[in-house]
């Protein structure tokens, strides 16, 4: 029984693991890549030179090396020096003067601020600006974290859902067919890896990221267990919410312990992992419950879920 037991486990690993290798394969990191190289002309409007340095020494600190700040101070333009594009990507002024829209105001006192009302207004340039400008890596890193741990919750849920999905849940990238929930989310959690390089100023790719993404795929199979063993224990639906909170949770801690790893070299410990799995894991329930009474209410009857892989 032992022997039968193990050779399922092993064929139910093989399958799993297979399928993630035809999942990557609907993967581009040169798209990523792409994006992150795009150049963004900032022009820096200010009344005095300290207006002007104070601006720049925030965008541009002294602890990079001088090669990357020549390569964004090629995008960074003081309006009115000679060779000064007539098009920006972004106009940043600073405090006190007259603010055109869709200019942005340098706060001194609280620089996170403009970085925050830069990053609402103009997601579409975040991964950009986060590779040419450090001060703009903390922020769009959280962001993406956050933005692919919702994507995997609402894809747990929606795909045990009848004609929920693409109805209800909109996706930022082609998925294709995918043969089991395990495929897309461990999909997705690389997706995020080479974004998050990108974001860092890393080498974005298969071989340069290797050792990330060997760990995703090795974890995947422990989520997937444990998400089918809550499922089934909840009748009626109820297991439900906590699969797509593990979705939510799980990429969550393999998001932030990259993070963390890109910006001072080394993940989180067995025990931060711990902790911050159960925080992540109750915010993930919150965003499942949140869908789910999103679809019970558009369709105006009691939702029944299918049997997912």
């Amino acid at each position: 029984m032992a022997h039968s037991a193990r050779g399922k486990i092993h064929s139910m690993a093989e399958t799993m693991f297979k399928q993630i290798r035809q999942a990557i394969t609907s993967l581009n990191p040169e798209e990523v890549r792409a994006a992150a190289e795009r150049p963004v002309h900032i022009a820096l409007i200010a009344s005095t030179s300290q207006g002007y340095a104070e601006m720049e020494d925030f965008l541009l600190p002294g602890n990079i090396s001088h090669d990357k700040r020549m390569e964004a101070m090629n995008t960074l333009h003081r309006v009115g020096d000679i060779g000064t594009p007539h098009n920006f990507d972004l106009e940043i002024y600073e405090e006190g003067l007259p603010r055109p829209e869709p200019g942005f105001t340098f706060n001194p006192r609280d620089p996170g601020r403009t970085v925050s009302e830069i990053l609402i207004v103009r997601d579409d340039l975040g991964l950009a600006l986060a590779r040419y400008y450090p001060a703009f890596r903390k922020a769009v890193s959280h962001h993406l974290v956050k933005t692919v741990s919702k994507e995997n919750a609402l894809f747990s849920l929606a795909t045990a859902l009848p004609n929920v999905l693409p109805s209800a849940v909109t996706l930022p990238w082609a998925l294709g067919e995918f043969a089991s929930d395990t495929a897309f989310l461990t999909t997705n959690q690389i997706r995020m890896a080479f974004l998050m390089a990108a974001a860092s100023d890393r080498a974005v790719g298969y071989r340069n990221q290797k050792s990330e993404i060997a760990s995703i795929i090795a974890s995947a199979f422990g989520w997937r267990a444990l998400a089918r063993e809550l499922a089934g224990k909840i009748p009626f639906g109820g297991g439900l919410l906590p699969k797509a909170a593990i979705a939510y949770a799980g990429t969550y801690v393999v998001g932030s312990s990259i993070e963390r790893y890109y910006r001072i070299g080394y993940g989180y410990s067995r025990s931060e992992r711990k902790a911050m799995f159960g925080d992540a894991y109750e915010k993930g329930r919150r965003v499942a419950g949140a869908l789910l009474e999103h679809v019970k209410r558009r369709e105006g009857t009691t939702v029944e879920p299918r049997t997912s892989a």
